[in-house]
């Protein structure tokens, strides 16, 4: 099977709760091998844009492609290919990160080295440790390297460097550009502009369930006419106005 050029292909989009559109009619396209950040106010539409992506929510209208296959059609095969970021409370409160690895690992049939996968991230040295035990930010670490243990063509990320410091945060930055450069495709969501700045090649804002920007950083701010993308981002998707 030829891979698809595209990772994700949204179109026409439209999920209803409760009378409510909480998203009204979304496109967009994700290509392969680039990094691609979903924007938007609490309650704009990000998650569940994404569970409609995955298949674990049902659109009342619209279609979503990943990697070329229908997610409801074809879950299984995708499973092997996709990896999403774990999210917390998702484990047993004693469990320890050895152990979580190797669970996730025995899911898959050619999963990378979750060993050098918590090297990478900082956590090598917490392998006996129960995650409860971990700090945030090493929290946060482990949940990153648990979706990369896969070793996915595309990997979905929320709210990735969340209780990282500084420094923490560049080395994420660093390890998720060279997996970029690998040919693996982000999708990402995030509240911090200088992380999508950093490493979105395309951004989608939401508001209410409709895109109110799409395009590149600094097609961003030409369209907004602001200099930073932090006030173009504030712009589109009124946050200020909200505040």
């Amino acid at each position: 099977m030829r891979k698809a050029k595209e990772a994700i292909r949204v179109s026409g989009l439209t999920k209803i709760y409760n009378g409510k559109k909480v998203l009204d009619g979304l496109n967009l396209s994700v290509k392969n091998g680039t990094v691609f950040g979903l924007l938007g106010a609490n309650g704009a539409g990000k998650s569940t844009t994404i569970e409609c992506i995955l298949g674990t929510r049902r659109a009342e209208q619209g279609t979503a492609l990943v990697l070329g296959r229908d997610p409801g059609k074809e879950r299984r095969a995708l499973f092997q290919k996709v990896g999403v970021q774990f999210q917390e409370g998702d484990y047993q409160p004693e469990i320890k990160v050895s152990e979580i690895c190797e669970e996730i690992a025995c899911l898959y049939d050619s999963p990378s080295d979750w060993r050098e996968l918590c090297e990478r991230f900082g956590i090598g040295d917490k392998l006996k440790n129960a995650v409860k035990s971990l700090s945030g930010g090493e929290r946060q670490r482990l949940f990153i390297a648990l979706a990369l243990i896969p070793a996915p063509e595309l990997v979905f990320l929320d709210e990735l460097t969340t209780g990282l410091d500084a420094k923490a945060r560049r080395t994420v930055w660093k390890i998720l550009e060279d997996l970029k450069a690998q040919g693996l495709t982000i999708f990402l969501t995030s509240h911090f502009m200088d992380e999508v700045e950093a490493l979105c090649d395309e951004v989608c804002i939401l508001k209410k369930g409709k895109t109110v920007f799409y395009g590149t950083i600094e097609q961003a701010k030409e369209q907004s006419g602001c200099e930073k993308f932090e006030d173009a981002y504030l712009k589109f998707s009124d946050e200020e106005a909200d505040a």
